[in-house]
């Protein structure tokens, strides 16, 4: 028994872009696509560019609704609400307006809106719902063409202009003139939306009556088996495609596909993927995607892309584990049950309702298919299912290598069990005991040795007996770890082991696991995702998942050696439940992948590697805390020093939903090394030192590298402080600073030397004084020797005096005495008196005492005038610190009468009582 539940239509990958996307308001009312394939809409609130990468709006010139935008010789035309021009790209990576309307001085009608722009020749065509404005490119002219009712449409064919007035018929123009060609009622009473050449015949679409011939000035319908269709629904808007097939953009039922035949392939609306149903605008691009400009938002439709999308919107399939063609039906095994569908129509999914709950494979063997069952294990027949095991959760099933047909393996939650068949039927045969482990991956060495992983306990070799009853060995793996998200599988006769550390091959000779370099490239550790690993028999293909994309390993074309693809279809996109990732081979070059919400289409034949080129879009710059200005892109900039905070932006125009852009860039004087893959089209370089750079960026879509790079030179000048002028002020300041402490140094040491000099030369000096006091001490100590030894002589010679009269005078007393009468003895005693008194004497004293104390006599002569000569000579002896005992035989007198002459002496020196006669002739 089944139901029926969803349609199943498989559409081409849609990417959705909202308003808030495109900072834009909803209606887009024209599209257009320039040489360096940016796309640009006409929307209500401006004109928006989108690159790839991101958009950018541009306002409305005069705050209105633009309706209407075609590029032409990368200048984009643009018509709106009573003003008419084009934007041009300007030097700094945006767009600047001018005025066309303006520069013509054309007059305008109450309220005028251009809908369509049309080149050709060297003509610009403006049409609003009154008149056409001819614009001629080269003299910088213009006509018009003025209609009394309503313009409607313009359209180009075939190098001619034709257009619709309502209630009148349809217009060429030729030699700047209109030519009626047709009054037929269907295009007086109905709007035509677009002409066309189509089998070399003139061929209009109308609104709501089908498509029209235009045969010798009349209208006949095109017979189509779609036209009971089309007259059910509203166009606004058409294109033909470049395979002659035709997209039609309805009022309400989104967007209507027909083959070139006229036949309808498929209805997008709402519910199947686009995000409005009214589509107001569309557009095919250089790489045959459809854009639609919607009454709310922008939507791509990746036509050409090797991907069909079905999107289970409303979760009633499920999530896809498993999938198969057999019998000319389409299974699909998911969370839910098991749904089928004729293949390769647009029937709906039906469930098989004996199957409600989890399906984990689904296999065909000797052309019957299973499918392995929460439940069980199932038989599958067409729109029936028979249960051939109870048995609660089948993983996988296997047959036996090199051994009876009639069996199968299958692994189940708590081990391996054994089916056989039987007279033409499947059955459950037994339990192989003494292995209890979840064996949802598992693979056949050989006859009696299987592998089973399981990825938190470990690989298991197990060997069976002959009979499939019993493990008699268990052993666990030792040359591989466990992982999780692995699996084992056998490929190309050789058993393979998948895990995060790689694959690994089983090597028969060592009985060990080695690792396969090769296959090991499917995914790296830094892309790592799942270990799960499925071979096509058919194809020989070994496919494989990683966080970036599908590998699949497929044999040689001249070797032996496999030959390892990558289809860029990263995780984030496939939507796949990682560690049970299903794909499956449909015939003809395709495959079903499954995910959460639906299944993927891949059409092997449709892969090819395009290329592409990368743009740098803006560079602007600012100071810290300044908003960033455009930078020009064409020339070489030295920013000022302050002015180093750059950011760039760039991008890669593919707007493939399944195919990711990423980027790496290089700033050469500073990063010299390539950067990261990134998927931000931006980067800012914060705080740059002074010198030259050269910006490279590059990208990639998914595995191709764009052919260019990116290149960007500027420089940052050098601060004030190290600029030229500086370093020349500097050097100058430095030989001004030199020549100055040049000059204050040698001041400094002139100063130093001349007071260094004159300290030398006072030390000179001292050193002569103190030789001189040395010398003079030396001379003062001569002549204090000379004065001690003229004192001692004195001395002596006073001494000898002294002596000489005491004995003198001792002779005459004892002369006297003994003479008592004087008488004989006289004459002896006047020779003596003579001795005594002799002058010689006393100028050999002098002479000695003046030698010995020099100038005195005259010093003391000079202070004391009334001194007389026996005065001097009482005043020598005394400087001598004679007694008066001693001076009384020198002056042949008593000592009484010395003390006489002292006395007398004093008093001629007016000396006071107390005053020492003899103190103050020393001191003098």
């Amino acid at each position: 028994m089944s139901i029926s539940l969803v349609n199943a239509q498989e559409l081409p990958p849609i990417q959705v872009f909202t308003p808030s996307m495109y900072n834009g308001e909803n209606q887009n009312w024209g599209i257009s696509q320039s040489s360096n394939k940016y796309i640009y809409v006409a929307n209500n609130k401006g004109l928006l560019e989108f690159n790839g990468a991101y958009w950018k709006r541009y306002p409305s010139p005069n705050e209105s609704i633009i309706r209407s935008v075609k590029v032409i010789n990368d200048l984009i035309y643009i018509g709106l609400h009573n003003e008419f021009g084009y934007w041009k790209p300007n030097a700094f990576g945006s767009l600047e307006y001018v005025s066309l309307s303006k520069e013509l001085g054309i007059e305008f009608l109450v309220d005028e809106e251009f809908w369509n722009i049309v080149d050709i020749d060297h003509y610009i065509l403006f049409q609003s719902l009154n008149n056409l404005y001819i614009y001629d490119t080269v003299l910088k002219e213009f006509k018009i063409i003025r209609s009394k009712t309503y313009l409607p449409k313009m359209f180009k064919v075939d190098g001619s202009i034709y257009f619709q007035k309502m209630n009148d018929g349809i217009y060429k123009i030729e030699n700047g003139e209109e030519v009626l060609i047709s009054n037929d009622a269907i295009v007086q009473d109905n709007i035509v939306v677009n002409a066309y050449s189509h089998d070399n015949k003139l061929l209009f679409q109308t609104q709501s009556k089908g498509f029209y011939y235009l045969i010798d000035g009349k209208m006949h319908i095109w017979d189509i088996s779609a036209n009971a269709f089309l007259n059910q629904i509203s166009i606004y808007s058409s294109i033909k495609l470049r395979d002659n097939s035709f997209a039609l953009g309805t009022i309400s039922k989104g967007l209507v596909y027909l083959s070139e035949k006229g036949d309808l392939i498929y209805e997008i609306n709402q519910s199947k993927g686009v995000s409005n149903n009214t589509v107001l605008s569309l557009f095919e691009d250089e790489e045959r995607n459809i854009w639609l400009g919607l009454d709310n938002g922008i939507n791509c439709i990746n036509m050409a892309s090797p991907y069909k999308v079905f999107n289970d919107a409303d979760g009633n399939l499920g999530t896809i584990y498993a999938s198969a063609v057999y019998d000319d039906f389409l299974y699909l095994g998911t969370n839910q049950g098991l749904f089928y569908k004729a293949y390769n129509t647009n029937d709906s999914f039906k469930l098989i309702q004996e199957t409600r709950g989890q399906v984990w494979c689904l296999q065909e063997y000797d052309n019957t298919l299973f499918c392995g069952h929460n439940n069980g294990t199932y038989v599958v027949k067409r729109d029936k299912v028979e249960l051939i095991c109870d048995i609660d959760g089948t993983w996988s099933i296997r047959s036996i290598p090199q051994s009876n047909k009639d069996l199968l393996i299958q692994g189940n939650y708590n081990g391996l069990y054994v089916l056989e068949k039987n007279e033409g039927k499947w059955s459950f045969r037994n339990k192989i005991q003494g292995f209890d482990i979840s064996a949802r991956h598992f693979e056949f060495l050989n006859y009696h040795e299987v592998f089973v992983s399981h990825e938190y306990k470990g690989l298991f070799k197990v060997t069976l007996n002959d009979s499939y009853v019993k493990a008699i060995k268990i052993e666990t793996e030792t040359s591989v770890d466990k992982g999780s998200n692995s699996s084992v599988l056998k490929y190309d006769n050789a058993i393979l082991y998948a895990y995060k550390e790689g694959v690994y091959r089983y090597d028969k000779i060592s009985r060990k696991f080695i690792n396969d370099t090769l296959l090991s490239k499917v995914f790296d550790e830094e892309s790592y995702n799942s270990g799960k690993l499925i071979a096509d028999q058919d194809t020989k293909i070994l496919w494989g998942f990683s966080k970036k994309g599908l590998t699949f390993v497929s044999p040689g074309e001249l070797t032996n050696t496999p030959k390892l693809n990558t289809i860029s279809f990263p995780y984030s996109l496939r939507k796949g439940v990682t560690g049970y990732e299903s794909i499956s081979n449909l015939g003809n070059n395709e495959f079903l992948l499954g995910s959460f919400n639906g299944y993927i289409m891949i059409n092997m034949g449709k892969l090819e590697s395009k290329t592409y080129e990368i743009h740098i879009n803006s560079v602007r710059n600012n100071k810290l805390g300044e908003d960033p200005l455009p930078i020009n892109l064409k020339n070489f900039i030295s920013f000022k020093n302050k002015e180093n905070n750059i950011d760039f932006t760039y991008s890669i125009a593919e707007f493939d939903k399944y195919l990711e852009q990423e980027y790496q860039y290089q700033l050469k004087g500073l990063y010299n090394h390539w950067s990261e893959w990134s998927d931000d089209p931006s980067v800012q370089f914060n705080n740059l030192p002074f010198g030259d750079y050269e910006f490279n960026v590059r990208g990639r879509v998914g595995n191709s590298i764009t052919t260019n790079i990116g290149s960007y030179k500027f420089s940052i000048e050098k601060p004030w402080h190290l600029s030229t002028i500086a370093i020349i002020l500097y050097v100058l300041g430095v030989i001004l600073f030199s020549y100055f402490m040049h000059n204050l140094y040698k001041h400094y040491y002139e100063k130093k030397q001349l007071k260094l000099m004159k300290e030398t030369a006072r030390e000179l000096e001292l050193k002569k004084l103190e030789n001189k006091e040395q010398l003079t001490r030396f001379e003062n100590e001569k002549l204090q020797q000379d004065i001690e030894s003229k004192n001692r002589e004195l001395a002596i010679s006073t001494m000898s005096l002294i002596k000489k009269n005491e004995f003198l005078n001792s002779l005459k007393t004892e002369l006297k005495a003994k003479n008592s009468t004087g008488k004989g003895l006289s004459s002896v005693i006047k020779i003596i008196d003579r001795n005594l008194n002799n002058t010689d004497d006393w100028n050999l004293f002098q002479e000695a005492f003046n030698n010995a104390d020099k100038d005195f006599l005259k010093k003391i002569k000079s202070q004391h005038p009334a001194l007389t000569p026996n005065d001097l000579r009482l005043c020598a002896y005394l400087r001598l610190n004679l007694s008066s005992k001693e001076i009384a035989p020198l002056l042949n007198i008593s000592p009484r009468s010395v003390e006489v002459k002292r006395y007398r002496l004093r008093k001629k020196m007016n000396l006071e009582h107390d005053e020492s006669l003899t103190n103050y002739i020393l001191e003098i």
